[in-house]
């Protein structure tokens, strides 16, 4: 039997599936790192310093990543439309719990427990679902499906900023409760595990081989092939570079806002940086993934964080509205270039059979940056009352953290 002309072939589903991802990286991240414009009014509500209050964040952050360390392989194992509607649920009922809050603990157990394992479910589904389904444009696919971070960010931070304002930060977190569920159900009715399963033929040239698929070998199994790669050298240079890469973008993410205005900058010029940071992110990631198919993953990894780190050392000098916009430009687009090819690097340096698994594993990375960069930033700043040097050490740490990544790319 003769296949169809390419005119007469009905759209490759894997579309649907980055369509799908792309809703989930929307939410996780428009809600996530949203965070620093409601830190000046829960500071304001349950007192204290910036440090301690940061840990909401750096909880959510260790909950989104250890959680993917362990959901992965049950997601691998029980498929990823019932994992997406777990996770809506989760999250939805977290951010609801979350905005009646009457103390710091109830909010870090809310907000950071339980709205972080609903949003570690998707992330998970969202990052590693779009490895099965393409190979060769693998780079551009899951730009577009992880540029729902970028776009999430332009769109959730300013427009939570404005209605906090209206509402206060109890109302707008049930708003975007709202938003978000409405959102992920549309993801869990288009996602679907693998063209297998799905009964849809890929592309022919697509993949060389068979497409891959998820893991059913017995989870004992399972977890002794997981295992044998996290005890490689490789895996461990990978996750130690991304603990010190993405600190500096966890220390962005929770202090720009309070940085520019702590300068005396316009009140709108932190909002949104942040905001200019999503945008070029979402740009970089389409761009920049679609380069690294030809130009080589792990490279244009490497590259684009040494430039987040450089961008970061920057942002320590900049005192003025320019240089601050000019940092968020820079900064975003290296962060969407690594960003796209976070699943693709994991599945180039150590295979797709356990991809979900694996690629949640080397995540709790960034539970280490997370809990850590956001607390020892507003720390710094609560001793020294600057935050400069937090920038400094950020930025370098970046770099240092990129020659890691490239060397795990020659050993793996």
């Amino acid at each position: 039997m003769f296949p169809s002309p390419p005119s007469l072939r009905r759209p490759y589903y894997g579309w649907a599936v980055v369509a799908a991802s792309f809703l989930g990286t929307f939410v996780v991240f428009g809600l996530s790192y949203s965070f620093g414009v409601f830190l000046e009014r829960i500071v304001d509500d349950f007192g204290g310093a910036r440090g301690p209050s940061s840990l909401a964040f750096g909880v959510q952050t260790v909950a989104i990543y250890v959680g993917a360390s362990g959901l992965g392989v049950l997601i691998d194992r029980y498929g990823t439309r019932r994992a997406l509607a777990v996770g809506a649920l989760l999250t939805v009922g977290g951010l609801a719990a979350a905005s009646r809050a009457e103390n710091l603990l109830t909010l870090i157990l809310t907000y950071g427990v339980i709205t972080g394992v609903g949003l570690s479910i998707v992330y998970v589904v969202a990052y590693g679902t779009v490895t099965r389904w393409f190979d060769r444009r693998l780079g551009l696919a899951g730009g577009l499906s992880s540029a729902g971070l970028g776009i999430g960010m332009f769109v959730v931070v300013p427009s939570a900023a404005s209605l906090i304002a209206e509402l206060g930060w109890r109302d707008v977190l049930l708003v975007l409760a709202a938003v978000a569920g409405g959102l992920l159900l549309l993801a869990t009715l288009l996602v679907r595990d693998d063209p297998g399963s799905a009964g849809v033929d890929p592309p022919p040239e697509e993949f060389v081989g068979a497409p891959p698929t998820p893991n059913r070998e017995p989870l004992r199994e399972q977890f002794v092939a997981v295992r044998s790669i996290a005890f490689t050298p490789a895996f461990g240079l990978l996750a130690a570079g991304w603990v010190l890469i993405y600190g500096s973008l966890y220390a962005v993410l929770a202090h720009l806002v309070l940085y520019a205005a702590g300068m005396g900058l316009p009140a709108g010029v932190g909002p949104w940086a942040l905001a200019t940071v999503g945008l070029a992110s979402a740009l970089g990631r389409v761009a920049i993934g679609h380069v690294a198919d030809t130009a080589g993953r792990v490279r244009v990894f490497v590259a684009c964080s040494a430039v987040m780190g450089l961008a970061t050392l920057w942002l320590a000098f900049a005192s003025s509205t320019a240089g601050v916009a000019a940092f968020a430009v820079v900064f975003g687009l290296a962060y969407g270039g690594n960003g796209a090819l976070l699943s693709p690097l994991v599945a180039a340096l150590f295979g797709r059979e356990n991809i979900n698994a694996v690629f949640g594993l080397v995540s709790v990375a960034f539970a280490v940056s997370g809990l850590l960069a956001p607390a020892a930033a507003g720390a710094a700043y609560d001793t020294l009352g600057t935050y400069e040097p937090a920038f400094l050490v950020a930025g370098v740490a970046a770099v240092v953290g990129a020659g890691s990544v490239a060397v795990a790319g020659r050993r793996a």
